[in-house]
């Protein structure tokens, strides 16, 4: 083909898909800058060795901890394996497994050894990430798990000394602790913990079990994972012990007076890393490398992380004496179905993101209240305004995402005009306010409800506002303020419980405002004011929040926006927007 020239830069945004990197040796792993938190890692110390003598006690399996969503620095990050602990001999003793490391980001204590010299020092299990048990008799403690402490825990203790002569007990494991020797057979190590990391399911740090009693007996078994076998009598069946299992952190099975030292090994540990890798396809390319690419659809093209979002709008001010509408509620998943819309695809960009404040209340004998500003994401979601309620001078309520309730001297039908749902979207962003009701005030309009009418001297509650989760915690958005009256109406609240929108006032008390960063509405006051200066309260300010898969890259300005990292099942980002500011995605 005819030469060509260069083509690019090229910025896409990665695809990613998921890599296991298992260490089972010491070496060096590499976090590339376009990866995030790890979501998933498993560190297993060295499991240690079991004694090596009549009635020994099996070795603890190494410490066992896993971490998900962990924060590890770009660059080369140093892993340790331990080794497991070396078996002894009935003069000297065993040893404990080492520690395995990933880098500073997490580690793991080697398992303790097995007890092996009877009415010493050393008769009792020694303590690790899960403790060795201990030799018989002697009142021999067994060694304690989960040292140094970690929570959760990562090991547990060995088997206590038993009484009966000649029967070891069973190191600890991570599930379980090492049993203890009974009548003529070894304890069995404890159970390690299966864990599917690597693809398919691996039962790791199991403890070795201890040796045979009295004979004839059986031996400890191993625990599931790694934990070896104890030793039987070479005079029965001359069966040795089983070192554990290498890169599980299995503990050593006890050995007779008779095995070799290396029967009695504790297994080696694991280090695996599994991560959310891209791939991505970006800088200059030869226009001819280009076109071979395409031809064997390898070229991988621009794509955009699928965005969830919450945007609610400031509420309403409350009124004289109705309440203020709730600001405009538009929502992608996590809420109550009809308010949820449709999720957005958002290209590697920066957007504009505005957060609208709550209406100004009704000063008494002052200024009238306001209707509550727009919040946005760019211009591709926007929620309007909750309406200001009917006051004083101004009898007729605004129409906004949510409309405001009408005051106790207005006459007129359904959106006087206070409607919601303006402008017009589908789904519905919000409801009307209530009307009149003798000289009680109106409920602004909420998410999910209207306002609810006055009565009598009474002030009609808020409308209803939405449900939300979208940052695993249900919060009530968008809740109307209640009218005010003799009898004060609610703000309006939601089956998450609080009150979003204020409550109204009565008598010489002031109205509520909404609650910030809901958007609710302000309640009214009073229609007759008391003998009291009054106020209506102030609409709440509104939110913006947006949710993305984990391996999306995200920031946030200015400083008191944050960003959540690992949230929910599929450890997604959720960037959380209280003041106006700038969302980034690449």
């Amino acid at each position: 083909m005819a030469n060509g020239g260069i083509i690019g830069p090229v910025k896409v945004v990665c695809t990613s898909s998921t890599k296991v990197t298992s260490f089972t040796s010491s070496g060096t792993f590499v976090k590339k800058n376009c990866t995030s938190t790890i979501p998933e890692v498993m560190v297993v110390a060295g499991g240690g060795a079991g004694g090596v003598s009549t009635g020994a006690g099996g070795g603890g399996a190494g410490g066992y901890r896993t971490g998900a969503c962990v924060t590890m620095p770009n660059g080369n990050v140093t892993v340790t394996i331990g080794g497991g602990g070396a078996g002894g001999s009935p003069s000297s003793a065993s040893t404990v497994g080492e520690n395995s490391n990933l880098g500073s980001v997490m580690s793991s204590a080697g398992g303790g050894n097995g007890g092996w010299q009877n009415c010493t020092p050393l008769k009792g299990g020694i303590p690790g990430g899960s403790g060795g048990g201990a030799r018989f008799n002697c009142g021999a403690t067994a060694g304690a798990g989960n040292i140094f402490p970690t929570s959760p825990s990562q090991g547990n203790p060995g088997g206590a000394g038993s009484n009966v002569a000649y029967t070891g007990s069973g190191g600890g494991g991570s599930s379980a602790a090492g049993q203890i020797g009974q009548a003529n057979d070894g304890g069995a190590g404890g159970a390690g913990t299966s864990n599917d990391i690597t693809g398919s399911a691996v039962t790791y740090a199991g403890g070795g079990g201890g040796a045979e009693g009295c004979r004839p007996g059986l031996a400890g078994a191993g625990g599931a994972g790694g934990g070896g076998r104890g030793a039987t009598s070479a005079a029965v069946a001359c069966n040795a012990a089983v070192a554990g299992t290498a890169n599980t952190g299995g503990g050593g099975g006890a050995g007779d007076y008779q095995d070799t030292s290396s029967q009695s090994n504790g297994g080696s540990g694991i280090v695996v890393i599994k991560e959310t890798t891209p791939k991505c396809a970006s800088g200059v390319w030869n226009i001819n490398d280009h076109f071979d690419q395409l031809q064997n659809s390898q070229w991988i093209t621009k794509t955009t992380a699928t965005a969830d979002y919450l945007v609610t709008a400031g509420g309403g001010g409350g009124g004289h004496a109705g309440g203020g509408g709730a600001g405009g509620y538009i929502a992608s998943g996590y809420g109550p179905s009809p308010l949820q819309a449709d999720s957005i695809e958002l290209a590697a960009a920066e957007y504009a993101i505005t957060v609208g404040g709550g209406g100004a209340g009704k000063i008494f004998n002052s200024t009238n209240n306001a209707s509550g500003n727009d919040s946005s994401i760019a211009a591709l979601i926007v929620a309007a305004g909750g309406g200001k309620a009917s006051s004083a001078a101004i009898h007729l309520a605004d129409d906004g995402g949510s409309g405001g309730g009408s005051s106790g001297s207005s006459y007129g039908g359904t959106c006087n005009p206070g409607c919601g749902n303006v402008p017009h979207k589908f789904p519905p962003q919000g409801n009307a306010g209530g009307n009149q009701g003798g000289t009680g005030g109106a409920g602004g309009g909420g998410a999910a409800a209207v306002g609810s009418n006055g009565s009598g001297g009474a002030g009609g509650a808020g409308g209803a506002g939405s449900p939300n989760a979208i940052t695993e915690t249900a919060v009530s958005y968008a809740g109307g303020g209640g009218g005010g009256g003799d009898s004060a109406g609610a703000g309006g609240t939601s089956p998450a419980g609080g009150n979003a929108g204020g409550a109204g006032g009565t008598g010489d008390n002031d109205g509520t405002a909404g609650a910030v960063n809901t958007g609710g509405g302000g309640g009214g006051i009073r229609a007759e004011n008391g003998s009291g200066c009054t106020n209506g309260g102030a609409g709440g300010k509104g939110i913006v929040i947006v949710r993305v898969p984990g391996n999306t890259g995200v920031a946030v300005a200015p400083g008191c926006n944050t960003i959540a990292t690992c949230v929910g099942s599929n450890n997604d980002k959720v960037a959380k927007f209280i003041a106006t500011g700038t969302l980034t995605i690449s």
